[in-house]
């Protein structure tokens, strides 16, 4: 079956752009895209006032540190169906992107969310025709390793 532009990988990657941008979820937590590839997907988090989890010491919530693994991890898992679903027409796969979602997520708290900026890679360790596993990683501006977190994603 020929391939259309919707296959190219810059189509893939603005519509990856396009969902994340329409997650209201994500602008209320300030995260923005900073680079989407075949290889890995980079975003970040400014620190502010409202995602302080712990008080005393001004650090990153928890919970904010484990969203942003998250939201990193499921756009590589759609960068990875989009390669396996390429044989289906856009309707399939545009039905099959549209489930994607959470099956399982560790995430490994090394040292606390100390920062102003925080970013977020993520890399494609297993994309299968139904499931996908992705590893990301939360650094803050100095380069220091936050967290780190397996993301297992329905994709198919």
């Amino acid at each position: 079956m020929p391939h259309s532009d919707a296959d190219s990988p810059d189509a893939q990657h603005q519509a990856v752009r396009q969902l994340f941008e329409r997650i209201p979820f994500n602008a209320y937590l300030g995260i923005e895209l900073d680079e989407v590839s075949r290889e890995r997907v980079v975003m970040h988090l400014p620190m502010k006032h409202e995602l302080i989890g712990n008080f005393f010491h001004g650090i990153l919530h928890g919970g904010v540190i484990a969203s942003l693994l998250d939201v990193v991890g499921g756009a590589m898992a759609m960068i990875g169906a989009f390669e396996k679903h390429q044989h289906l027409s856009a309707e399939e796969r545009a039905l099959r992107l549209s489930r994607l979602g959470t099956i399982d997520l560790r995430v490994d708290y090394l040292r606390p969310g100390r920062g102003e900026r925080f970013s977020a890679s993520a890399t494609l360790l297993r994309s299968g025709n139904k499931v996908a596993v992705v590893r990301s990683e939360l650094l803050n501006e100095h380069g220091v390793l936050i967290a780190v977190g397996t993301g297992t994603y329905l994709c198919g």
